[in-house]
C-alpha cells in the first residue's frame, strides 16, 4: 500500500485531474469549449487521415504506412476523452423504464448507485491493487500499463517520426507507445471526476441520472412545428 501511495504517476494524475476540476469550477464555459474543441479536432483528424489515405492508395497507388495505426490511436483518444464529456452532458444511453416506476427516494438511491458504479469502474481500471485489501486477487491497471510503456520506451508498430525530427533531435525512429497511451490514465481520471460530479449533483437533486434515455423524445420536442413551418 505504501508503494501504491508513493507512485508519482498516481499523484501526478490526481494533481492533473484536480487542476482540471478547479478550472471547470472557475471557468466552466471555457472548459466546455476546450472539450468540444478537442473532440472536434480528433474527429477532423480521423476524417482527414482516412480520406487522404484512401485517395493516395486508390488514386495514386501509394500511401502512408502509419495511417491506419494513427487512425486507431486517434479513435481511442476520441472514445477515452469523449466518455467523460458525454457523462457531463448526460449523453450516455441507458434504459430507465423500470427504475422510474420506483418511489422517489428509491429512484434517487438507484441513480446514486449508478453514478457510484461509474466512479468505481474508473478507479478500478486506473489501479486495481487496492482491491487486495478487500480480498480480491487484482493487480495492475491503466496507470501500471502506461508506466511500463514509459519505462521500456517501446515504439509503435508503424507510426514513425519524420526523418528531419530524427536527425535534428536525435529521436528514435518510431513514436513511443507511452505517448499514444497517455490518454488511458487521463481519460479514466477525467471520467472518474465526472462520475463524482454526477454523484454529487444527483445527491443535491440537480440531476436525475447518469444516463439519457429520452433523447428521441427531446429531439421531437425541440423540433416540434418544424415540419409544419
Amino acid at each position: 500500500m505504501a508503494g501504491l501511495l508513493a507512485a508519482w504517476q498516481i499523484w501526478g494524475l490526481v494533481a492533473l485531474v484536480g487542476a482540471y476540476a478547479l478550472l471547470d469550477l472557475r471557468w466552466p464555459q471555457a472548459v466546455n469549449r476546450f472539450e468540444e474543441a478537442v473532440i472536434s479536432l480528433l474527429l477532423v483528424a480521423i476524417t482527414l487521415v482516412a480520406f487522404t489515405q484512401v485517395v493516395a492508395r486508390y488514386g495514386f497507388s501509394t500511401g502512408w504506412t502509419g495511417a491506419l495505426e494513427l487512425t486507431r490511436i486517434l479513435f481511442a483518444w476520441l472514445i477515452l476523452f469523449g466518455m467523460s464529456y458525454a457523462l457531463k452532458i448526460n449523453a450516455h444511453l441507458g434504459v430507465d423504464a423500470a427504475i422510474r416506476l420506483l418511489p422517489r427516494p428509491a429512484f434517487r438511491f438507484v441513480a446514486m448507485f449508478g453514478a457510484l458504479a461509474c466512479l468505481a469502474y474508473a478507479v478500478i481500471l486506473l489501479k486495481s491493487d487496492w482491491l487486495q485489501t478487500l480480498g480480491a486477487n487484482a493487480k495492475g491497471g491503466a496507470i501500471d500499463y502506461w508506466s511500463l510503456m514509459f519505462r521500456l520506451g517501446l515504439g509503435l508498430d508503424e507510426l514513425r517520426y519524420p526523418e528531419w525530427m530524427q536527425a535534428a533531435f536525435g529521436m528514435q525512429d518510431r513514436v513511443q507507445r507511452w505517448i499514444a497511451y497517455l490518454i488511458l490514465p487521463i481519460g479514466l481520471g477525467l471520467f472518474a471526476y465526472r462520475a463524482l460530479q454526477a454523484l454529487i449533483a444527483i445527491w443535491q437533486g440537480k440531476r436525475d441520472l447518469v444516463i439519457s434515455s429520452h433523447e428521441a423524445e427531446e429531439m421531437v420536442e425541440e423540433n416540434r412545428g418544424v415540419v409544419a413551418d
